[in-house]
């Protein structure tokens, strides 16, 4: 799928997907949520309707895609079946039943989402471009890398002996497509997920508050801060060449805070429409710019897809105890499959590889695990030397961000360029006062809340003692929110992926 596919990607999914930020979604989710409660005493109902939401939610971009998800999970559940009831004596049968699971679902993951890049880059290098013949065109099903790697780490646990294989078809398809987490993560594992699929669930109050509360900080963070960020990125990694080297680096700056906002916003509405539903999943961002390495930087951003890379393919490989040679090669595989796994396009693998060459050196002298604690812890300023730090850890992530943004490596190095060359030619063109209004209030308000709860996983508003202070806060976000949902209904971008 090429790049410049943002605009056109995110004006085909507003009229075909149910977002979260869309009016079809507020309709479905309290009936959802109401009809999932009345079945609270049979377990089967309740997880066959799970089901049954999740792939209406999914079919509502297009049905024919739920053959495809439906046939991925049931793969993974006949391989964990077959690979338990082989036996231990049986090693060869169980390797043939876990790689023949991943074989078949990396080939559909490959055909869908790389094949099209390979052939065109293949004909690229040697047959001057010329790849008609040889495209497919298929239309990229949206969230393919989250599932397929969702029932991927099931198999790949059963065959570990990490889990028990289940025998409950129903939690299973649940666990593979459970809506609020389907299309863009987080990624989760088997050995939590699935078991809160297979025993009843009973509804508590104060777990779905604190739910709605996180879906309000989400929403904000998406459409509050992603959105009006995305008005001025957009226009001018259209048309770098048209501004000066202040505003382009404006632009970068604004694309790492909007992609932040736009994916941890995504992540927290998940999470916190689960917990509406008794679910628990997993944490997948822990304020990453407040990292202080770029180590410490990996182990807060997208926590779901690094620890499944790291216990699926780094560890497998070796890891870090292994020769500084093996270790290099399995640093490198890493942050290549990562980059790779976020598209098809060589700005990604590039994003990856300059991820492994700032990650080699901590990694090299041992430390890569120095930052495990949270950034001054106790205290309500960073000294000197952590501001330093972080704002270091932050430009190196800005200029990444530019090559993951780019149509292309020339585009992403000639943006460079020229915002480095400009960079002093002027103050950043702004669309409007009331946009850069916007957009600073916006940013500062994320950026003191998340600062304020960084060492509190799971509170995202410190409460004030006083009730109607809370409530004044809500309602300012709710005002907003509403406000960017009338004018923007914009996809969120790790749907592409």
């Amino acid at each position: 799928m090429p790049k410049r596919c943002y605009s056109n990607f995110f004006l085909y999914f507003c009229n075909r997907f149910m977002l979260f930020n869309s009016i079809e979604f507020l309709i479905f989710l309290p009936i959802v949520f109401s009809v999932y409660w009345l079945l609270h005493k049979h377990l089967r109902w309740q997880n066959a309707f799970v089901v049954a939401a999740s792939y209406l939610f999914y079919g509502w971009w297009d049905w024919r895609f739920l053959l495809l998800i439906a046939f991925t999970t049931l793969c993974s559940y006949i391989s964990g079946r077959q690979i338990a009831s082989t036996g231990s004596n049986s090693a060869t049968s169980r390797k043939l039943f876990l790689w023949g699971n991943i074989i078949i679902n990396l080939l559909i993951l490959g055909v869908f989402k790389y094949y099209d890049f390979f052939a065109q880059s293949f004909a690229d290098a040697f047959l001057g471009g010329h790849a008609d013949h040889l495209l497919l065109h298929l239309v990229l099903p949206v969230g393919i890398s989250f599932y397929t790697f969702q029932a991927l780490s099931y198999s790949i646990d059963v065959y570990r002996g990490t889990i028990k294989p289940t025998h409950d078809l129903l939690a299973f398809f649940a666990y593979v497509s459970f809506f609020p987490q389907l299309v863009a993560g987080p990624i989760e594992r088997a050995t939590s997920l699935l078991p809160q699929f297979e025993q009843a669930r009973r509804f508590d109050y104060r777990t779905a508050v604190d739910g709605m509360r996180q879906m309000l900080w989400g929403f904000f963070k998406k459409m509050v801060v992603a959105d009006s960020c995305a008005v001025y990125v957009d226009n001018i990694f259209e048309h770098p060449d048209w501004f000066n080297g202040a505003s382009l680096l404006l632009a970068a700056v604004l694309f790492t805070i909007q992609i932040y906002g736009d994916f941890s916003g995504y992540s927290d509405i998940a999470i916190g429409c689960a917990k509406l539903f008794g679910i628990s999943l997993r944490r997948n961002f822990n304020v990453p710019y407040f990292s202080r390495d770029i180590a410490e930087f990996w182990r807060r951003w997208h926590i779901s897809l690094t620890t499944w890379f790291r216990d699926y393919i780094y560890i497998p490989m070796g890891g870090s105890r292994v020769p500084k040679g093996r270790i290099v090669l399995n640093t490198l595989v890493i942050f290549l499959v990562s980059g790779l796994w976020h598209g098809a396009n060589w700005t990604y693998v590039a994003w990856g590889a300059y991820h492994a060459l700032l990650f080699l050196p901590l990694i090299l002298l041992g430390k890569n695990r120095k930052y495990r604690d949270v950034v001054s812890a106790g205290r309500s300023l960073p000294s000197w030397r952590e501001l330093g730090q972080m704002l270091l850890t932050f430009f190196l992530a800005v200029m990444g961000w530019i090559l993951f943004r780019a149509d292309s490596i020339a585009e992403a190095w000639q943006y460079c360029v020229h915002m480095f060359s400009t960079l002093f030619d002027g103050a950043p063109t702004l669309t409007s006062s009331k946009d850069a209004w916007i957009i600073s209030v916006a940013v500062a308000v994320m950026t003191v809340v998340e600062w304020v709860n960084r060492d509190c996983p799971h509170e995202f508003f410190r409460q004030p003692r006083h009730r109607w202070m809370r409530w004044a806060g809500y309602t300012a976000l709710l005002f907003m929110i509403g406000a960017y949902m009338v004018t923007n209904e914009m996809p969120f971008i790790y749907f592409q992926f």
